[in-house]
């Protein structure tokens, strides 16, 4: 969430930053913030001096009574009696300002970093790298929804059975190479100095919000009704959690997690040939890393993140790219995201694997995280990245590397699975 300081003192900066996302009726939005923190200081102000009157009176009523003026006594009693009942409506009047303001706030997502371009949608984001070759397969090779089916490794109409649509059953050496793929990555994060969290997968209204998740993703998340709870959509949120409403030394900076998780999302409204198979799933697997960071130094820890990310699918022998998102692309709390992309042989085109995001103080404010940096206390910067989705990951390894006598597995994972080839 914006802080109101910033936006008071940044106004033309918020509004450029709004613009670049493409937000919608941004002045006016900018404009209401404005007039109710304008009306909620000035409500304080004339609650705060009333308070001080009324502790006056009640200082003369004593004196008062003790020089024996009990007129003038009974007549403070009267203005006193007064000024509280004003003083309540005051207060009254400041918390309704306060939720009104709230209300509004937080429905203004982050500002863009400076870098991120100009753009209305993933047709405009910009190209950073792209690394590897891509394969040219042999004549008859199959998209990956096909192969799984030739090789009996994942079974979409059982877990249609079981559950329905998006919810795959992984079998034999599909459900070796899914836990191969999730211990190569937890691996691959304790080595870059990562510590392993192990969190809950259902959360309440508090994290969804610290976040960013709720008010803005309530419909794109499953939702137990009678506890209250949201099944995760990602361990972003029950690790950044962790740390809310929390004072961190600064000598504890850094904080670098990692954590495994299935991850579940509605994906309403999703269909069409682009969300075949493993392209997009109601429940998926997926290593996440997230880190708090001093202000100064999170964009450093970010580019820290790409190359960690990039290390993994050049490890994997992944042909891939790293896209810097648009303004009007961009999630909804992110100041800068890097996408990174596979490419999928048998479907001729990029699948998203990996989302790494720095989020500035926008989820910090919400979370009210915070540490005592150089002696001054300050909001922390929280960031987090996709190390990896394993359902996208899966398909371009089944689709790059097919041969006509069955598929190889990436060398890297041969350790962790115990077999080199499906076939």
């Amino acid at each position: 969430m914006l802080q109101l300081p910033f936006i008071r003192d940044n106004k033309e900066t918020v509004l450029a930053g709004l613009r670049k996302r493409h937000f919608p009726n941004a002045d006016a939005t900018v404009e209401q913030v404005l007039a109710l923190d304008q009306q909620r200081r000035d409500t304080q102000r004339e609650l705060d001096d009333i308070l001080a009157q009324s502790n006056a009176k009640a200082g003369q009523i004593g004196a008062l009574m003790k020089a024996g003026d009990k007129t003038a006594a009974e007549a403070a009693k009267v203005e006193t009696a007064s000024l509280k009942a004003r003083s309540k409506d005051l207060a009254d009047t400041l918390r309704q300002l306060e939720a009104d303001q709230q209300s509004v706030l937080v429905t203004l997502p982050n500002i863009p970093h400076t870098s991120v371009p100009e753009g209305r949608s993933a047709e405009d984001n910009e190209v950073v790298l792209e690394h590897g070759e891509k394969p040219t397969l042999h004549a008859g090779a199959q998209p990956h929804w096909e192969l799984i089916k030739k090789y009996d490794i994942i079974d979409f109409e059982l877990g249609v059975k079981i559950s329905g649509a998006g919810f795959p059953v992984y079998k034999g050496k599909g459900a070796r190479i899914q836990r191969a793929m999730i211990n190569f990555f937890l691996d691959e994060a304790l080595k870059a100095g990562y510590i392993e969290v192990q969190p809950p997968i259902v959360v309440n209204e508090d994290s969804g919000f610290g976040t960013g998740q709720l008010p803005d993703k309530e419909g794109q998340m499953y939702y137990v009704t009678e506890d209250k709870l949201y099944l995760i959509p990602t361990a972003e949120v029950p690790i950044t959690n962790i740390y809310r409403d929390v004072i961190l030394p600064e000598n504890q900076l850094p904080v670098k997690n990692v954590g495994y998780t299935p991850c579940f999302r509605r994906e309403a409204g999703s269909w069409g040939a682009h969300v075949r198979g493993l392209n997009r799933l109601h429940q998926f697997d997926k290593v996440e890393i997230v880190r708090i960071e001093k202000p100064g130094n999170s964009y450093a820890a970010l580019e820290e993140m790409s190359q960690h990310v990039q290390g993994l699918l050049q490890k994997l022998e992944l042909p891939y790219r790293v896209l810097r998102l648009s303004g009007g692309d961009m999630g909804f709390t992110s100041a800068l995201t890097y996408d990174m992309e596979v490419w999928s042989a048998a479907q001729q085109r990029w699948l998203e694997v990996s989302s790494v995001s720095n989020f500035e103080t926008y989820q910090a404010n919400r979370l009210r995280l915070r540490s005592k940096v150089e002696g001054k206390m300050q909001l922390l910067h929280t960031l987090n990245g996709s190390a990896l989705a394993l359902p996208r990951i899966l398909a371009s390894i089944l689709e790059n590397n097919q041969t006509s006598a069955g598929i190889r597995i990436p060398s890297v994972l041969v350790p962790y699975c115990g077999f080199d080839t499906i076939s």
